[in-house]
């Protein structure tokens, strides 16, 4: 497993601990440039979403990982922290449904999926 799985996984475990909805990961490295996997969560509310991302944030920051741009926080309906190579998606479920991320990137390979509810 390569760094940037690890970091991968390592985010989407802690969405896992803060009871986030559908997490999975998504290997992207063959479809773009941007990065090399999409976190995708879902949270129930807007402070659900909040609280995944802050404690994302905890757990890396314990680590010294911290991303290089941070966006929609505040708002609580789509949040995003980029990592370089790991993009964190969390979305409240209505915003989830609605944009569809990860069938946009249908072709990349899942490493994890939790449905849980």
């Amino acid at each position: 497993m390569n760094q940037e799985e690890k970091l991968a996984r390592m985010i989407a475990d802690a969405c896992l601990e803060e009871k986030a909805l559908d997490v999975m990961v998504l290997d992207v490295r063959k479809l773009t440039v941007i990065t090399d996997y999409f976190v995708i969560a879902s949270g129930r509310s807007m402070i659900q979403v909040r609280s995944i991302v802050d404690h994302v944030l905890e757990k890396l920051q314990e680590q010294g990982i911290n991303p290089v741009r941070k966006e929609g926080i505040q708002q609580g309906v789509w949040a995003v922290l980029d990592f370089n190579s790991v993009i964190l998606h969390v979305f409240r479920q209505e915003e989830r449904e609605y944009y569809q991320l990860e069938n946009l990137w249908a072709d990349a390979p899942q490493l994890l999926v939790d449905s849980s509810i």
